[in-house]
């Protein structure tokens, strides 16, 4: 569904972490028959970030939230609604949010974790910008957390050169009396019929009629996933520009999930899309899942890249298969 957005939201902070043990090309070398000229020519990855041990993925949301508030210097008592993106929380319940609001000392406020995979920041967003309209909310923290080396199969020579851990932050703040929020347009679609390309099991064997391994690891059919990504994907984000009047040529940045430069990419290619409109933090920290658009995201706010004022539009996708879009009005 596209819709051209009645918006209340204004970003007002931004916030990463990733850890710091670093894991390497060469690194996975010695692990799987692979090679470093062989995962950057399919993948643009030299390197990604892991948890060292006794670290959990709550380590990289306090992380992330303390740079932010760091950063900006913007209080958090005042939080009213907590919404965190992972598909790695160390604990299902109590939710990651509920967690945050304990460590940060946040009183009166909701406190819900959100599934959605790669697509799960986009869909953050999309969440928050609407409990803002209801006009109850005015501040909503959102956090974008995935700790995938927990969950990757380190014999599986096609999965386990992607996925690294890490974090972002932002905080939406109901925009002042009078003046239009960020968020311009959104984009959502799911595709559930193809989940069993790409998934995490614990406890189930099918999906459908679909037989599942259930070892706790991420499996995926990498040759799917990027058919599915260059056409239904591209689709998606042309119905999102279509939607909101504008085009390629009108936004100035392209951050899409980093899952993989070729299909950044393919995207580009297919969408109109300069190579240099799009934001990507892929060869330093791999495929982050939830926290890869905010990495990318931060990285160009810290050089100067990103400017208040710039159109940005903000496209995740993934695991379901989901995919979620914003365009927005850059407000830092």
């Amino acid at each position: 569904m596209t819709t051209t957005l009645q918006s209340n939201a204004c970003v007002t902070a931004i916030g990463t972490y990733v850890p710091g043990h670093i894991i390497t090309n060469s690194d996975l070398e010695k692990l799987v028959d692979t090679s470093d000229e062989w995962i950057v020519q399919r993948t643009g990855i030299r390197e990604r970030r892991a948890l060292s041990q006794g670290e959990g993925a709550f380590d990289l949301v306090v992380g992330a939230v303390h740079n932010m508030t760091e950063r900006y210097g913007i209080p958090l008592d005042d939080v009213d609604y907590i919404i965190v993106a992972t598909s790695t929380p160390d604990t299902v319940f109590p939710s990651m949010a509920a967690r945050i609001q304990s460590r940060f000392g946040i009183s009166g406020c909701g406190a819900v974790d959100l599934q959605a995979a790669c697509a799960g920041f986009t869909a953050a967003l999309q969440l928050g910008n609407a409990l803002l309209l209801t006009g109850i909310y005015r501040k909503i923290l959102i956090v974008g957390v995935d700790a995938l080396t927990t969950v990757t199969d380190y014999t599986d020579r096609t999965t386990c050169i992607l996925f690294g851990d890490g974090a972002g932050a932002m905080l939406l703040e109901r925009a002042s009396s009078g003046g239009g929020g960020c968020m311009l347009a959104s984009y959502s679609d799911t595709d559930g019929s193809g989940g069993h390309h790409v998934y995490l099991s614990n406890s189930a064997n099918r999906i459908d009629e679909h037989e599942l391994l259930d070892h706790g690891k991420i499996v995926q059919n990498g040759r799917e996933v990027y058919r599915w990504a260059v056409s239904h994907v591209s689709e998606g984000i042309r119905k999102l520009m279509a939607g909101s009047g504008m085009d390629a040529e009108q936004l100035n940045w392209f951050v899409p999930h980093n899952a993989n430069q070729r299909i950044i990419d393919a995207l580009c290619e297919r969408t109109g899309f300069r190579p240099e409109q799009a934001l990507s933090s892929i060869s330093r920290y791999g495929n982050t899942s939830a926290a890869s658009i905010p990495l990318a995201l931060d990285d160009a706010v810290k050089d100067g890249r990103v400017q208040s004022g710039d159109t940005l539009l903000l496209y995740g996708f993934g695991g379901g298969l989901t995919q979620a879009g914003v365009i927005m009005r850059w407000s830092l």
